[in-house]
């Protein structure tokens, strides 16, 4: 049985923050470590590395409560202690570690060369020895934007005035904007036929997430999936969600027929009605 954890690294404080996040595959089958190695090679990318000591507890908390699992961590046969990562290339940091008391015990007969976890700690054994384990995947990793509030002024972040708002995070993979002038069923056309659909937005938590990623269109507005109907007379995004939050200028057209929904590249990220004849860069929802 495999279990997937994704942990966040942050990088620095700010109220905007770009940071990576990192797959790990707990595997709940008993195997000496260099099974374990051969297995997290052959179906992920290695055995799990600790990147900081937030992963450490994460890691820990993947295991889902099991007593003890393997992690990337081992010590060269026949070397006095040189302790080494199973990832290629990456180098072991004393100054990142979380050994258990008294841990590593085996100083001297290099018998116990890798290393498990057990309750958020680091504990050498004897390779041999069967545990579960977690791999890493790299593949899998993942580019996102974590917004720690929600307001704007003058077009920057405020740190200061959040209120109650709680942090959220926006991640890249899951739209993508596209840099080509279309029209409105053009763009919908290439969305559908390349991607998934075009992109809807249905609250604010959304529409800050594609306001970042309508930065960096090289159109002064972003196609997106909303549409009029004249039959009915009324606006709604194509991916079939009601248009419950909006974002529109205020002093904005008024509906008429063949009018999509575009938001601003810029300043405030309006929301405006235009021609649908109009051609802008858009922003596709991905599979």
């Amino acid at each position: 049985m495999q279990w997937s954890l994704f942990v966040l690294i942050l990088m620095g404080q700010c109220s905007f923050c770009l940071c990576r996040l990192y797959e790990y595959h707990f595997v709940e089958e008993n195997k000496t470590w260099d099974e374990a190695q051969k297995y997290c090679r052959d179906k992920y990318t290695d055995l799990a590395k600790v990147f900081d000591m937030t992963d450490m507890k994460r890691l820990n908390d993947s295991a889902r409560n099991q007593d003890e699992a393997w992690i990337g961590l081992h010590n060269q046969s026949n070397v006095d202690r040189t302790w080494l990562w199973s990832l290629p290339g990456v180098e072991f940091n004393d100054s990142e570690t979380e050994w258990g008391d008294g841990e590593p015990t085996d100083k001297t007969s290099n018998q116990e060369n890798c290393v498990f976890l057990h309750n958020h700690s680091w504990i050498d054994s004897m390779c041999s020895n069967k545990l579960p384990f977690i791999c890493y995947d790299e593949t899998k990793l993942k580019t996102f934007h974590l917004i720690k509030c929600a307001t704007v002024s003058n077009g920057k972040w405020s740190s200061d005035e959040c209120g109650n708002t709680k942090p959220f995070l926006c991640y890249d993979d899951e739209v993508i904007l596209i840099n080509e002038n279309k029209t409105w069923e053009q763009a919908l056309t290439y969305c559908r036929e390349n991607h998934h659909e075009l992109v809807s937005i249905i609250d604010s938590q959304e529409q800050k997430c594609i306001e970042e990623v309508a930065k960096q269109a090289n159109s002064p507005y972003v196609w997106t999936g909303l549409r009029y109907t004249c039959t009915l007379g009324f606006w709604f995004w194509i991916t079939d969600e009601a248009v419950k939050y909006d974002n529109w200028e205020r002093h904005g057209d008024m509906d008429e027929c063949h009018m999509s929904g575009a938001m601003e590249t810029s300043g405030d990220h309006k929301w405006s009605k235009k021609d649908a004849s109009m051609k802008f860069n858009f922003i596709c929802i991905r599979e």
